[in-house]
């Protein structure tokens, strides 16, 4: 399976996911909050970084839940547009 290259929307997209989880996620361990979402700690590195632009919703849902983030809130965080600045400077 041949899977596309990522959009620059997607790619800003998984950035500003990657940023609410790390302010949500605060002080707590990276570490303890992977193993209570059940995912690996270097696939929350990985969303966290940036580097995971689209992860898989149930992943998503996990951490979300073990964060106490509504998956509402996030879509609404991630899909938010580009400050009028940075559409200017496009």
């Amino acid at each position: 399976m041949v899977r596309l290259p990522l959009t620059p929307a997607e790619v800003e997209r998984g950035q500003r996911l990657g940023a609410l989880l790390r302010h949500a996620r605060g002080d707590r361990s990276m570490l303890q909050t992977a193993l209570d979402a059940g995912v690996s700690p270097e696939t929350l590195r990985k969303i966290e970084s940036g580097r995971v632009a689209t992860p898989a919703f149930p992943t998503i849902a996990a951490i979300a839940d073990v964060l106490h983030l509504s998956l509402d809130v996030v879509w609404a965080e991630i899909n938010q547009p580009a400050p009028a600045r940075e559409q200017l400077a496009s």
